[in-house]
């Protein structure tokens, strides 16, 4: 009996420095993200201003006169996407306006808030009245894509046409590898993987991450502070990302239902070679559901806007020249 007394003692000895050695590395872990954080704000501060919606602050940045055109980013990225090759040769002959989505980069998103498409096509909306822009081109890369089309369908007059980037079209079940972190849920278990594994395993796999999310393009050698590429590092961007992965998730199936009632003309661009999203699937397949779409076809990955800027500034210019479609009905706005 004193035998076995010894050896439970021993054994819950052991566990009990155990779990206190993974609080240590936890807290370890936890600081040493804080820290990341911290460094990674400092170097992005805002570059533009703020317009406060719906409770929230929405972050843009503009610049240019001219016919205006609003730049919505993909997933886990920020305006800085576009403000890294795009903003300058566009604002020679328009109004450019770059915005964070919220939850993105410096917008805020609460909490309890839901990251619907819908709600950040919503804000979106409110933006481009409360800046006067009319009916402008929107254009959308990636995740920023789908929430250009739920713009389009859902506030329609405040659209004149979409010009989109390897946009996100189609419901995806399989979720690249290099987002397959973000599918963590519930809302807990997401933070905690936040401030513990996600910024370590993102600077750990940050060279094959960039391989897949630029290839087969070269990832530039100064995104991260240049493009805003660091800010993917802050605990708040990954939860974010991953509400936003979740959102798209659920709302993919509603959206494409209602492709056929798009007023706008839809224009894609896609690389070849994107690793990210299919070009057959969100591009050609999106061009048969949908009545005035085109699709265009160019050698490169996923992150055409940064790769690409050149070839995707003459599209988006050419797109911006065509002549201006009629007026949505009166009253199809909500």
């Amino acid at each position: 009996m004193a035998d076995e007394a010894c050896l439970v003692t021993s054994v819950l000895a052991v566990l009990l420095i155990v779990i206190c050695l993974l609080v240590l590395l936890v807290l370890a872990s936890a600081l040493w993200t804080a820290r990341i954080a911290r460094r990674v704000e400092a170097a992005l501060p805002p570059r533009g201003r703020f317009l406060e919606i719906g409770g929230e602050r929405l972050h843009y940045l503009e610049k240019g006169a001219g016919p205006p055109i609003v730049l919505v980013h993909g997933l886990t990225g920020q305006l800085g996407n576009f403000a890294y090759a795009l903003l300058e040769p566009l604002a020679v002959r328009h109004r450019v306006v770059l915005v964070d989505r919220p939850g993105s980069g410096h917008s805020t998103r609460k909490v309890d808030r839901k990251s619907d498409l819908a709600l950040q096509a919503g804000m979106i909306a409110e933006m481009i009245d409360r800046l006067d822009l009319g009916r402008p081109l929107v254009v959308g890369h990636s995740l920023g894509g789908a929430v250009a089309l739920a713009l389009a369908l859902d506030h329609p007059r405040k659209v004149s046409r979409l010009a989109l980037i390897a946009p996100l079209t189609q419901p995806t079940r399989e979720v690249p590898s290099v987002f397959r972190l973000l599918t963590v849920r519930p809302h807990w278990l997401r933070v905690v993987t936040a401030w513990t594994l996600a910024t370590p395993l993102a600077i750990l796999s940050r060279r094959s991450v960039l391989e897949t999310v630029f290839g087969p393009d070269e990832a530039p050698k100064d995104f991260g502070l240049a493009g805003g590429g660091f800010w993917s590092l802050r605990p708040a961007s990954f939860i974010a990302g991953s509400e936003d992965l979740h959102a798209a998730a659920s709302d993919m199936d509603a959206l494409r239902e209602r492709y056929d009632a798009l007023q706008a003309p839809v224009d894609i661009l896609f690389g070849r070679e994107d690793r990210i999203l299919d070009p057959e699937r969100h591009g050609q397949a999106f061009v048969g559901q949908a009545a005035n779409a085109r699709l265009e076809l160019i050698d490169g990955g996923h992150m055409l806007p940064v790769t690409r800027a050149s070839d995707v500034a003459g599209f988006i210019e050419r797109i911006a020249a065509l002549p201006p479609v009629a007026d949505a009905p009166k009253g199809s706005d909500r």
